[in-house]
């Protein structure tokens, strides 16, 4: 029978609970699709570094492949997350936040997990191979990231950094989409996102830090300890700190620098406020970072419209 309360980490209002059939729904939250804030983390990166290619030649993001990034993110997102529900099963089962998903409580088995993940990934890789050659290849090695993430957590304090060289893969696949080649300025760019993935993602952690503890489970956030807050400032601002060299380097003009300075307060706040022992706001700091996300994108866009320096 499909669960119908909404998971501890959607929003009570979600639309799935709400509006689909009773049937589709342990399919749905297989691939989160009840928590669209990971569908925005994944694709975001993705948009900057297409924005970031149009801005070095004056021009304006190409929306179809804006649209593109966004249907592979969410089908991408969703394998990922049955793929590691899949391996973190018997962990979710003991985790009072993830007890409830599909594959845990028994309402999708692991064998149907696996069929959810193939339907995905085959609509995926046919938006993939509408891309040049380099964006292809650079899609199909984004798997290795993929398959070996839900490990990390068992083998290193430090599975937050895995992720943000996996979510952010996007940046390098954005602009090769749009290029058809890579540069350092993009190079930046993916550097920036996994210190600011580093950063969101420990305040994440931060909800699960005694389940996790329990179940041997690691985590940045249980590695630092009381030192989360200073480590979060840290880790963002390096992540500004890349992303104002991408620009520079890219020489966008100074409206991306304007609005980069919206994108850095923003990510001092969520470093301020964060608390070990308020798990429901670190839920709160965390989704914070899709409005953030697009605050950096805007930046990049403005960036080729407004005063540019070598002109």
């Amino acid at each position: 029978m499909a669960q119908t309360a909404p998971l501890p980490d959607a929003a009570p209002t979600n639309w799935v609970d709400r509006f689909a059939p009773a049937g589709l729904r342990p399919w749905l939250k297989l691939g989160r699709f009840d928590r669209p804030t990971g569908i925005w983390l994944l694709m975001l990166p993705g948009w900057q570094g297409i924005a970031l290619a149009a801005a070095e030649r004056g021009a304006r993001p190409d929306w179809r492949l804006l649209l593109a990034f966004f249907a592979g993110a969410a089908l991408m997102r969703a394998a990922g997350c049955a793929y590691n529900d899949i391996v973190d099963r018997h962990i979710d089962a003991k985790v009072a936040r993830t007890a409830g998903r599909p594959i845990p409580s028994g309402q999708i088995s692991v064998k149907q997990a696996w069929g959810f993940i193939a339907g995905c990934c085959l609509v995926a890789l046919a938006i993939l191979l509408s891309f040049p050659p380099l964006a292809i290849g650079l899609g199909v090695g984004s798997l290795a990231l993929v398959a070996a993430y839900p490990f990390m957590k068992r083998i290193t304090w430090w599975p937050q950094a895995w992720l943000g060289l996996t979510f952010n893969w996007g940046a390098l696949l954005g602009y090769a989409a749009a290029t058809g080649n890579l540069s350092l300025a993009a190079l930046f760019l993916y550097a920036h996102g996994v210190f600011w993935t580093l950063g969101y993602d420990t305040i994440y952690a931060v909800q699960d830090l005694e389940d996790d503890a329990l179940a041997g489970v690691k985590s940045s956030a249980r590695r630092l300890g009381s030192k989360v807050k200073p480590a979060v400032l840290g880790f963002y601002a390096v992540a500004v700190a890349l992303a104002l060299a991408a620009g520079f380097i890219a020489e966008l003009g100074w409206g991306f620098y304007a609005i980069a300075a919206l994108y850095a307060l923003r990510l001092a706040e969520q470093g301020l406020k964060v608390r070990t022992d308020r798990p429901q706001l670190a839920l709160r700091l965390f989704k914070a970072n899709t409005w953030a996300g697009l605050v950096l994108f805007a930046a990049i866009v403005a960036g080729s419209y407004v005063f540019r320096p070598h002109l």
